[in-house]
């Protein structure tokens, strides 16, 4: 690759890392001739450059235009610090996006907000055709004082018009309009556009803005976003496929006019899965009965007798799978209840065709589809007459199109019946919910993956890339993939053979005494913080105590769910002598740097498998029946997983070339060694070939001699090193 190639231009720093510039001339090959890439790189190597350069420059000469999306919220504030350095050296129109929900000024929901556009748009016509009238009613009036009776006709049928035109808008200006979005239509918009792209501006930047001017900053995005270089968006905007159509019509642009530029993209997978998967709850079905009891229309009998059915049918599910004490140690979060069978349907639907009497269910669900739709749209009407002061949702729509897709797509492949329960935390009531999973996510990304001119996906943990092939549905893509191409020597990583942490073990007090001494020493011969991932928070609790009691003068720091990682991440690197332990599914094992002395050690304790449900069966299972093979649904839906997740753990630490440390994974099933005894539940063979070869055995007990080695010759021991 030659320093004056072609995308250099959008090239922001002096000079690419040796592997950047390998990357970006692969990338920009592949991208010319429409070819999706799957490109991994080792954190900290610079990827999101060497995917956004090239895609730049290709859409530069075709005419197209680059998404750039995630699911990490750090990351989508990285990509705008490189739009900007970008902007610095080439002219670029970028914009970043982000769901109506967070940048709505009036906080109403999407069928509202749809509303609320459209009368206000009409208010604001019908505003402008008045204003024409009066215009042309006064020219007229001239003209007839001149004696022309020709104007004086014509003015009588403007001012019959304008009569008509003043009672509609009497009648619209009753009814909800939004003002931000009268501002918009009305007001001159040109200083909002010019400062916008002036710079890359964030979500918040615009919302503020536009607050501040009494606009509406994201309907102006909508409006400005034709015509631009770049976006930067969330993963569903081009996941879900009713979102994906509005928002390339907002570009401007047909699905193969688009480049899209998937970031952290070994979490698509699960991201499909959730924009898929359809769920209705209890509570729906009782808001729907509530509803039709309130309407007069005779076809309420039967919508309320097939929708009836089935809320009385899940209800029973999950009654009837209860235990002793069951009922009572149901908590705030769902809870899944297993109604699967092997060879017919699945409980929930047995229960419901017990439940059901009638003419006929499809009939029902037919009546209660139309009823549903005809109820929605005179909640629509009578929120845009001003008649109702917030957008009601039609419930018997909601219910019944859950009901009719259960019913044709409940035995589907692919997809697995559940139901789940929960406990309100305001009345202390037990409700249940049903929903249909999707387990393959390629019917999701196929289908976009075949519409889009071409797609890169990069991660530092996408092989091995059969798979990443298999689950997402890419069809012969270009494969790249690129370690640390920092200094070697100036990291070791180690499979320390601590014992295997199955989840039977766990609580052996000899084993939890090695490992917690292993921590230890790891810690104590740290010159600077460790970061300590573990399979769950309760694991990574229970080493936090024993860490505390153990070691003197290191600060513990304990990441706890549903507490914002982010403060306790600052304290963590403003320390100097510090143990942080967290869940390796948590916040802080992806996605979150920490640079330079913000942490030297990364300990990843355990092979930190999922919780095995029967959700998770599913997927395996659903794995094993669309790609044949011995034991592929494991290996595609946990073990890879949970590889890849255990790689993003250990990529936290080593961010630039100047950087020294340690990574280490304690478990013998890491080892080499472990795969003639272990067999299967060695997980060493899992890794990409070239961060095997990395990978050094070693006894626990001499872990720390070995930490104290290599620190001691990277002089990084402030003082006099620790005694082992």
């Amino acid at each position: 690759m030659s320093e004056t190639a072609g995308y250099m231009r959008f090239f922001p720093y002096d000079r690419p890392y040796e592997n950047q510039r390998e990357a970006m001339d692969r990338v920009y090959n592949s991208l010319v001739r429409g070819q999706d890439v799957l490109f991994e790189g080792a954190c900290g190597t610079g990827k999101t450059l060497s995917a956004l350069v090239p895609a730049l420059e290709v859409a530069r000469e075709q005419d197209k235009t680059v998404v750039i999306t995630t699911s990490v919220h750090q990351q989508m504030r990285q990509f705008v610090e490189e739009a900007r350095a970008i902007t610095r050296k080439e002219e670029l129109r970028a914009v970043v996006f982000k769901g109506k929900g967070s940048m709505c000024h009036i906080d109403v929901g999407y069928e509202e907000c749809q509303t609320l556009r459209d009368t206000t748009r009409s208010l604001v016509e019908d505003e402008r055709d008045r204003a024409r009238l009066e215009r042309r009613q006064s020219e007229l009036l001239a003209e007839s004082r001149e004696g022309s009776e020709e104007a004086a006709d014509a003015r009588g049928a403007v001012m019959e018009e304008l009569e008509s035109l003043d009672e509609e808008i009497e009648d619209v200006e009753d009814a909800n309009v939004c003002e931000y979005y009268r501002n918009n239509l009305k007001e001159d918009t040109d200083d909002f556009f010019a400062w916008l792209f002036d710079d890359v501006r964030r979500p918040d930047e615009i919302y503020e803005y536009a607050e501040r001017e009494g606009f509406c900053g994201y309907e102006l995005l909508k409006e400005g976003m034709e015509g631009i270089d770049l976006v930067v968006c969330n993963y569903h905007h081009l996941l879900d496929s009713g979102i994906r159509e509005q928002f390339f019509r907002w570009l401007g642009r047909d699905p193969d006019d688009v480049i899209a530029v998937f970031d952290e993209a070994h979490n698509v997978e699960d991201a499909a899965r959730d924009h898929a998967t359809r769920t209705c709850s209890e509570r729906t079905f009782d808001q729907a009965i509530e509803e039709l009891e309130d309407s007069s229309d005779p076809r309420t009998g039967d919508a309320a007798n097939v929708l009836g059915a089935f809320r009385a049918a899940l209800v029973e599910t999950y009654e009837d799978s209860f235990g002793f004490g069951d009922r009572e140690g149901v908590g705030e979060g769902w809870e899944d209840v297993s109604v699967a069978n092997d060879g017919r349907r699945d409980d929930l639907t047995l229960a419901f065709l017990q439940a059901y009497s009638g003419q006929g269910i499809d009939d029902d669900l037919d009546t209660a589809l139309a009823l549903g739709g005809d109820l929605d749209e005179e909640y629509e009407e009578a929120y845009r007459e001003g008649e109702t002061a917030t957008r009601t949702e039609c419930q018997t729509l909601q219910a019944a199109s859950f009901v009719s897709a259960w019913m044709d797509e409940g035995d589907s492949r692919g997809l697995y019946p559940v139901v789940a329960v929960s406990r309100d935390a305001g009345t202390d009531e037990v409700y249940g919910r049903a929903e249909l999973y999707t387990c393959l996510p390629r019917t999701v990304t196929g289908e976009l993956f075949e519409e889009v001119a071409s797609t890169v996906l990069m991660s530092a943990t996408l092989q091995p890339f059969d798979v990443t092939e298999d689950v997402l549905g890419i069809e012969e893509p270009v494969t790249m993939a690129y370690g640390l191409g920092f200094p070697v020597e100036n990291r070791r990583t180690y499979a320390v053979e601590t014992p295997a942490l199955f989840a039977s073990d766990r609580d052996d007090p000899a084993v939890v005494g090695e490992v917690s001494g292993t921590v230890g020493d790891a810690v104590r011969l740290t010159p600077g913080n460790t970061l300590a991932f573990f399979p769950n928070y309760a694991e990574a609790a229970k080493y936090a105590e024993r860490l505390g009691g153990e070691l003197e003068g290191t600060t513990i720091y304990l990441d706890e769910p549903g507490v914002a990682a982010e403060d306790l991440r600052k304290r963590f690197v403003a320390d100097d002598d510090a143990v942080l332990c967290t869940s390796l599914w948590g916040t802080l094992a992806e996605g979150v740097s920490f640079d330079g002395e913000d942490a030297r050690t990364v300990l990843v304790v355990g092979v930190p498998y999922p919780h095995l449900d029967d959700r998770a069966e599913a997927v395996q299972d659903a794995y094993d029946e669309a790609f044949e093979g011995t034991d592929t649904g494991w290996r595609y839906a946990v073990e890879i997983p949970t590889v890849r997740k255990t790689r993003q753990a250990l990529g936290r630490v080593i961010r630039s070339p100047e950087e020294v440390g340690v990574r280490a994974l304690l478990d013998r099933r890491y080892s080499r060694r472990a795969k003639s005894d272990l067999g299967k539940y060695s997980v060493n063979g899992t890794f990409p070939h070239e961060e095997r070869e990395e990978l050094i055995d070693i006894a626990p007990d001499k872990l720390k001699f070995a930490m104290l080695n290599f620190y001691t010759d990277h002089e990084a021991y402030p003082g006099e090193p620790p005694a082992p």
